[in-house]
């Protein structure tokens, strides 16, 4: 399964363009527009995430298209400082922005599959899938 696309995160309007790609990939394989909104709130945070705290980064889209299954994984690798507690990260109210802190557990909220692999001094890698049902 290769990526079907993916998109560099540089400026602040490569998440736009990350977003849109993704709802539509999105759309073309049938989901709904909650789901639709699921994705793209999720293409938002994590791009924004790389953003605000990695150089730069890419988020990949890839349809899984199997005899049982099909949905969309969406994949966020970054070349930055890494997270040094993914448990903290993940705790509902943690933020180093200011922000509300709903970032990556509002992610893994809204994806049916979510996994985090960072190491500190070389990156982070988040894949969350989205199953249609």
């Amino acid at each position: 399964m290769k990526p079907q696309s993916c998109v560099n995160i540089k400026k602040e309007w490569d998440i736009v363009a990350a977003r849109q790609l993704g709802r539509d990939i999105a759309r073309k394989i049938g989901f709904g527009t909650v789901d639709q909104a699921r994705i793209a709130t999720t293409i938002s945070e994590l791009s924004r995430n790389i953003y605000l705290y990695a150089d730069h980064g890419q988020i990949c889209f890839e349809v899984i298209d199997t005899f049982d299954n099909k949905g969309l994984c969406i994949i966020a690798i970054d070349v930055g400082p890494g997270i040094k507690d993914i448990g903290q990260v993940l705790e509902d109210g943690y933020s180093t922005s200011g922000g509300l802190g709903a970032g990556l557990p509002g992610v893994k909220r809204l994806m049916d599959e979510f996994d985090i692999h960072s190491e500190v001094g070389k990156g982070t890698r988040i894949k969350t899938i989205k199953w249609l049902r």
